[in-house]
């Protein structure tokens, strides 16, 4: 897990054409085939939301992309006092922060890390990754995608008596809790969450954002901090028959000129991108800009989901920081805890009734 203690920006900015200038004259890696070599470790930790906030210009200017650097960087500082270790313990029902992890205070600030900078396109401090539809917003859902939802919706339980007003946090639906199969991949710790380990591969806004690609002739292959997972993009082939459903997808690669084009299909119904259909198709492209970093763009296809496709792209600046084992396994302390208490739950439940 790394640390942006952010020594923040420099006020004085190249500006944006000299940036694209410097890129552009900058000769980039090759391997023995010719082709772009995108081989190397990426840190995609950044500042910039996924859908732009309201109110905001699609681009940032310098100036204000420094002045929220530099209050980022002093929240952090803040935040990285040491704690007192003779501290009471939080009130009961929790420290007042919404959702589960803030009933027990969650993790401190020394294990996160959201990034310390915006990310920059094309010498542009963009202020959301989506680019089209033009607003940075992600398009309405269709009929159908929303009638999957509400079916979804309509399977949650009723919240138990002890679950207080707000109901079960997790918003699970019956049964949920009767084995680990029933329990969601991320929480399992077969995948990655929030689309880390892609595709689209998104920036993991807490902790855990680097990626590393290695590159052969024949296949290329994304591994994700996050969890564990490795992506493999068979290059030059087919995809495989409509009937062979993979969590990540298959994805098949091609080159255009120096991108990398990598089209991915054929996903299951249980890692649902913000509410995809397994017929979702996602078309990525890899352009290393310069000897470190990579353009990463992505296209989201599924027409029984959304209204129409939309596209998103940040940057991946390359690190030399290492990437460490995520000691994440369906078998760890955590998911026996969490069917034992539902046990407890149960059994504590029909104590009352007695």
């Amino acid at each position: 897990m790394k640390k942006i203690v952010a020594a923040v920006l420099f006020a004085g900015v190249a500006s944006s054409v000299a940036v694209t200038a410097q890129l552009k004259n900058t000769p980039i890696p090759r391997t023995a085939d010719g082709h772009p070599d995108l081989t190397g470790m990426y840190d995609l930790a950044t500042m910039t939301p996924m859908e732009r906030p309201a109110n905001m210009p699609a681009v940032m200017s310098d100036e204000e992309a420094a002045k929220r650097e530099r209050e980022e960087a002093a929240r952090v500082k803040a935040l990285d006092v040491q704690l007192d270790g003779n501290r009471a313990a939080p009130p009961k029902g929790g420290d007042g922060s919404v959702g589960p992890a803030g009933n027990v205070g969650g993790y401190n600030n020394f294990w996160l890390d959201r990034g310390g900078a915006y990310s920059i396109v094309d010498g542009q401090r963009r202020t959301s990754i989506l680019i089209d539809p033009p607003d940075g917003r992600v398009p309405s859902l269709t009929p159908e995608a929303r009638q999957r939802q509400a079916s979804r919706l309509a399977q949650f339980r009723a919240p138990t008596s002890d679950a207080g007003e707000s109901g079960d946090p997790g918003l699970e639906p019956a049964g949920a809790y009767d084995d680990p199969e029933r329990r969601g991949l991320a929480e399992r710790c077969l995948l990655g969450f929030g689309s880390t380990s892609g595709p689209p591969v998104l920036p993991n806004y807490f902790y855990n954002n680097l990626h590393q690609i290695v590159q052969t002739p024949t296949e290329i292959v994304i591994l994700t901090e996050m969890v564990h997972d490795a992506r493999v993009v068979r290059m030059n082939a087919k995809h495989l028959p409509p009937t062979i459903r993979k969590w990540l997808g298959d994805s098949i690669g091609w080159w255009e000129g120096d991108t990398l084009v990598v089209e991915t299909t054929n996903f299951t119904d249980k890692t649902r991108f913000r509410g995809s259909s397994p017929d979702m198709k996602i078309t990525e492209r890899f352009t290393r800009v310069d000897a470190k970093n990579l353009k990463y763009r992505f296209t989201v296809e599924d027409p029984s989901t959304w209204s129409k496709p939309w596209t998103g792209e940040y940057t991946w600046p390359g690190t030399s920081e290492r990437m460490f084992e995520y000691a994440c396994h369906e078998g760890n302390y955590a998911l026996t805890n969490i069917l034992k208490g539902a046990r407890l739950r149960e059994r504590a439940t029909t104590d009352k009734q007695q």
